[in-house]
């Protein structure tokens, strides 16, 4: 469902995206981690068409700024970007003209009650706090009901109930056979949730395997990102941690 081969991003003389390859499947939850600065934004704005690159990337086939990919293609950023002069129901109206849906009041009206944002309607961009902003980002970019999502940190900031209704609605794309690609440094935040995980680290992929590969291994997710990004165990690196502590002290 979604090929990415051989990208390569540089910035300058700064190498961000060093050869990056994997393969998404349909019904496929996969996490992108890796520390800050490893890449991780950089390639999903890649596969967004945000930026220039070298290689190829095809979501269902079709290359990834084709206007047919763009109708299959969503994305949630990290950093919503609201409209200061549009309403939150403008907002969703928009993205829905935007794309051409028929039919998604009823869609609209679930997105709002599911995130808690049914009474916001008429608040404008600018009015909502960090948290309500962020339930908003995530309406819009749910709300086409894509076949590929993206998802940059989309924890980051919620509320308990809207991080469970995330969860809720991942499960559900899950069920349906979309494909979804989280982003994020909080291993915790989606420990139970992943198919595969994709490590990232200086650029290149460190380490791509299946939840029943790392299971065969008796590893857990939190083992395998201090092994690869590390090269310690997890207990290894908080015996580091604690005696950065006491030094410190």
């Amino acid at each position: 469902m979604l090929d990415v081969n051989h990208v390569v991003k540089k910035y300058g003389k700064n190498l961000a995206c060093d050869d990056i390859t994997f393969h998404l499947n349909p019904g496929d939850m996969t996490i992108l981690l890796g520390p800050n600065g490893a890449g991780k934004s950089t390639i999903m704005k890649s596969i967004m068409g945000f930026l220039k690159y070298q290689g190829t990337i095809t979501v269902d086939g079709k290359v990834n700024k084709s206007v047919e990919a763009k109708k299959i293609l969503g994305f949630v950023p990290e950093m919503p970007s609201l409209y200061p002069n549009l309403t939150v129901s403008e907002h969703l109206e928009f993205i829905a003209r935007a794309y051409k849906m028929t039919d998604y009041k009823n869609r609209i009206d679930e997105l709002l009650t599911r995130f808690e944002l049914d009474d916001k309607r008429k608040k404008f961009g600018d009015e909502l706090s960090k948290g309500m902003q962020q339930k908003l980002n995530l309406c819009i970019g749910l709300l086409p009901n894509p076949k590929v999502l993206l998802l940059d940190e989309p924890m980051i900031g919620l509320d308990p109930h809207a991080i469970k209704e995330l969860k809720n609605v991942i499960n559900e794309m899950r069920c349906e056979g979309k494909t979804l690609l989280i982003s994020t440094h909080i291993i915790d935040s989606v420990d139970m949730l992943w198919d595969r995980t994709i490590i990232m680290q200086g650029g290149q992929v460190k380490a791509n395997v299946t939840k029943p590969e790392l299971e065969t291994k008796g590893q857990s997710l939190e083992d395998l990102f201090f092994a690869v990004t590390e090269g310690i165990s997890k207990e290894e690196a908080k015996e580091a941690d604690s005696q950065k502590e006491e030094e410190q002290a």
